[in-house]
């Protein structure tokens, strides 16, 4: 992979990470796209998703200090025990991020050589694409959108965890997969994104720094400068479009991203039926 590449693929994650659109679907598109390049691979995916992660982190800097703070606070050991109580908005977060994480651990883990074959299948992502659009859309209109983040049940954050786990899937969206299971529970646009972006952190990290450090070799060769150079891309790209996406939710309905999916799921079965794309 050249550096004009690295950068181009950079900002497709930087600009599809947090759009209910599927980051992975993309990254595997124009990575087709591109003559000799081809399927960028799992590991420069989960890779670069550390730089959009990173951008996440910073956003939302006081929040996480804030959470963390009241779950160990909260703790009924320790030095600082007891301090805040367990129904407190911030330590339900915090927990929430936690049990919202473990289904796509042990989802990720079960599921390692299918993520690596069988689901980057071009057919199953211009699949996903299309059922998950019609998804959002039935969800974005038939949503009460009353609840707000500080009434999320923790029982709600596994939920939210399964179907973040969903995006294993390329085609799916970590963001669209929990927008939209959020929205059907009955939260506002902006608390089913904000809680998206918590629950992907220690998911995309942990996932992005297994990759790095257990590839193998087997997968496309990208070389480190180019991978290094697509992450810090993406990591500016993707704060850029947090401050956007988080704006526009206020507003917006989701209904753009159900169209630009459809339409786009429409483009890959069409790309691949001319050859364009290839299956694998």
């Amino acid at each position: 992979m050249g550096i004009f590449e690295a950068i181009i693929l950079g900002i497709v994650q930087g600009l599809t990470e947090f759009l209910p659109i599927s980051s992975s679907a993309h990254l595997r598109i124009v990575g087709d796209l591109f003559p000799g390049l081809g399927d960028p691979g799992v590991t420069f995916t989960a890779v670069t998703q550390i730089g959009t992660e990173a951008a996440v982190v910073i956003y939302f800097w006081q929040d996480i200090v804030r959470i963390i703070k009241a779950w160990f606070r909260a703790l009924p050991f320790g030095p600082w025990k007891n301090q805040v109580p367990q129904a407190d908005p911030d330590v339900r977060l915090g927990w929430i991020v936690i049990f919202g994480t473990l289904p796509i651990v042990i989802l990720g883990l079960l599921l390692e050589d299918a993520i690596d074959s069988v689901f980057r299948n071009m057919f199953i992502t211009a699949g996903m694409l299309a059922i998950f659009a019609i998804f959002l859309g039935i969800a974005d209109r038939i949503s009460s959108r009353r609840l707000t983040l500080e009434k999320m049940t923790i029982r709600d954050g596994v939920v939210l965890g399964f179907a973040q786990s969903m995006a294993l899937i390329p085609g799916v969206s970590r963001s669209g997969g929990t927008i939209t299971i959020g929205l059907l529970l009955g939260y506002t646009r902006s608390a089913a994104a904000r809680v998206s972006f918590l629950l992907a952190i220690p998911a995309v990290l942990g996932s992005g720094f297994y990759r790095l450090f257990s590839d193998d070799g087997t997968g496309p060769d990208i070389g480190a400068l180019p991978l290094f150079i697509a992450t810090v891309v993406a990591f500016v790209v993707g704060y850029a479009v947090i401050v956007w996406f988080l704006r526009l939710v206020e507003t917006t309905s989701y209904m753009p991203f159900v169209i630009y999916r459809l339409i786009l799921a429409g483009s890959v079965v069409a790309l691949l039926s001319v050859g364009l794309l290839h299956v694998y």
